[in-house]
C-alpha cells in the first residue's frame, strides 16, 4: 500500500475578517479586482483597465487624498510588473499610502468575472466575499477497486490530495475451486480497500471541517462504497458522477465544481423559502435591506441571504449611524452593468457587517428568488 499527501494554499477566512475589522479613514482606501485571465489571443487585458481608471479617478481627487492615490497607483503598478504570480487568475488589491503604507494583495487561483475598482473609507470586500461562496472548500473522492484519489478543492485549487493504493488482485490458477478461492479472496481484498478509503476519507473531512463530498466511483466500486459509509459522511455526499479515476486534475476541478453549483442552486431556493415562511409567520427572519441592516447591527443574523447581483437590491431608506462614510466611487469592466454607487456601498455593508459579526453568507445567484424581498434577507439567532 502507497499513501501520499500535499498541502497548498490557506483559507481565506481570516482575511476577510482581518479586512472587515478595518476602521475607515479620511483618504482614499482602493479595492481593485482583477480578472487576470488572457483573452482569446493569450493577450493580458488588465493593464488596459488599470492606466485607465487611474488616469480618470485620479483627476477627481485634491490634496492629501490625491497624493495618497498616486502613491497607491505606482505600488500598485509596479507590482503587477514585477511581484504578481503568473498562474494567478484572480488579483485582489488593498490599498491606501496614507494609513500607514496600508497595502495587502491576494493572489488566487479562482477568478473574477471582471475587473472592478471601489474607492471609499474602507475595503470593498462584496466581491472577495462571493468569490468564497462561489469556490467552497470541499472534498473530491475518485475510487476504483484498488485504488482512491482524494482531493480538497478551495477556491478554485488544490487545498490538499492524497492517495491510497493497493496491488491489484490477480488470478493465478484456473479451476472451480481455484475461481472460487481467488474470487473470495478478492471480494475480501476490495472490502478492505473500501473501508480503509473511507477511514481516510472521515479523517479528513473531521480534520478540515468539510461538510461537502462530490464522489465519483466505478460500478463496482460505487455500491460498495456508499455501504460503508457511515450517515454523518453519507449525508454530505451532494453526488456522485461517472469521472475515471485517472481523470486530470483540473477535470476533477471542473466537473466536481459544476456538481456543487447545481447542488448549491437547489439548496439556495430551500434557504429562501425557510427564511420566508420564518418570516411570514413572525418567526426568526427579516427580509428587505433596512430591517436585515437593522438586524445585522443588533448581531441578530444566523445567516445573510443576499443577490449574487448588487444592482437587484432595493435601496436601504439610510444607511447605520455606525456605518463608514460615503460616497464609494466605482469603476469595472463588466459589460452592461448598473453602476450604481449606491446599491454597491449597501451591498458591501451588509457583507461585510454579516463578516464582522460571524454570520454565514449566502450569495443566491437566481436573483428572481429574492426579487420580491428587495434582494436580501437573513434568518437570526433570537429575537428582541
Amino acid at each position: 500500500m502507497q499513501k501520499t499527501t500535499t498541502e497548498l494554499a490557506t483559507p481565506l477566512r481570516g482575511q476577510l475578517d482581518r479586512l472587515a475589522g478595518f476602521a475607515p479613514v479620511p483618504w482614499p482606501v482602493l479595492s481593485l479586482y482583477l480578472d487576470m485571465r488572457p483573452d482569446q489571443h493569450g493577450r493580458d487585458e488588465y493593464a488596459t483597465f488599470v492606466r485607465k481608471v487611474f488616469h480618470e479617478r485620479g483627476r477627481t481627487l485634491k490634496g492629501e487624498a490625491r497624493k495618497s492615490f498616486e502613491r497607491d497607483g505606482l505600488r500598485i503598478r509596479d507590482y503587477l510588473e514585477g511581484e504578481r504570480r503568473v498562474s494567478a487568475n484572480g488579483l485582489a488589491i488593498f490599498a491606501c499610502a496614507a494609513c500607514r503604507d496600508f497595502f495587502e494583495v491576494l493572489q488566487l487561483d479562482a477568478p473574477f468575472e471582471a475587473h472592478w475598482l471601489f474607492i471609499g473609507a474602507v475595503p470593498h470586500l462584496y466581491p472577495l466575499a462571493r468569490l468564497n461562496d462561489q469556490y467552497p472548500r470541499y472534498a473530491a473522492l475518485l475510487l476504483d477497486t484498488n485504488a482512491a484519489r482524494l482531493f480538497v478543492f478551495s477556491l478554485g485549487a488544490v487545498e490538499r490530495e492524497r492517495r491510497v493504493t493497493h496491488v491489484k488482485t490477480r488470478k493465478t490458477s484456473v479451476g472451480a475451486w481455484s475461481q472460487a478461492r481467488y474470487q473470495r479472496h478478492a471480494e475480501n481484498f476490495h472490502k478492505h480497500h473500501i473501508k480503509e478509503v473511507v477511514g481516510v476519507l472521515d479523517c479528513v473531512v473531521r480534520d478540515e471541517g468539510l461538510t461537502r463530498i462530490v464522489v465519483a466511483a466505478g460500478d463496482e466500486a460505487r455500491p460498495a462504497l456508499m455501504h460503508e459509509l457511515p450517515q454523518h459522511l453519507a449525508d454530505k455526499v451532494v453526488d456522485i458522477l461517472a469521472l475515471d479515476i485517472r481523470a486530470p486534475e483540473h477535470r476533477v476541478l471542473a466537473e466536481s465544481l459544476d456538481a456543487l453549483r447545481r447542488h448549491d442552486a437547489h439548496a439556495d431556493a430551500a434557504h429562501v423559502e425557510v427564511m420566508l415562511d420564518q418570516w411570514r409567520r413572525g418567526g426568526l427572519a427579516v427580509v428587505g435591506p433596512d430591517d436585515t441592516l437593522q438586524a445585522l447591527v443588533r448581531g441578530q443574523v444566523e445567516e445573510l441571504l443576499i443577490t449574487a447581483l448588487p444592482a437587484r437590491l432595493r435601496r436601504a431608506t439610510g444607511m447605520p449611524s455606525d456605518a463608514p462614510p460615503g460616497p464609494v466611487d466605482v469603476d469595472t469592466s463588466a459589460p452592461s452593468t448598473d453602476l450604481d454607487a449606491e446599491r454597491h456601498r449597501l451591498a458591501d455593508e451588509l457583507v461585510t457587517r454579516a463578516q464582522r459579526n460571524g454570520a454565514r453568507i449566502r450569495f443566491v445567484e437566481d436573483a428572481e428568488l429574492l426579487a420580491d424581498v428587495g434582494g436580501v434577507g437573513a434568518l437570526l439567532r433570537f429575537r428582541i
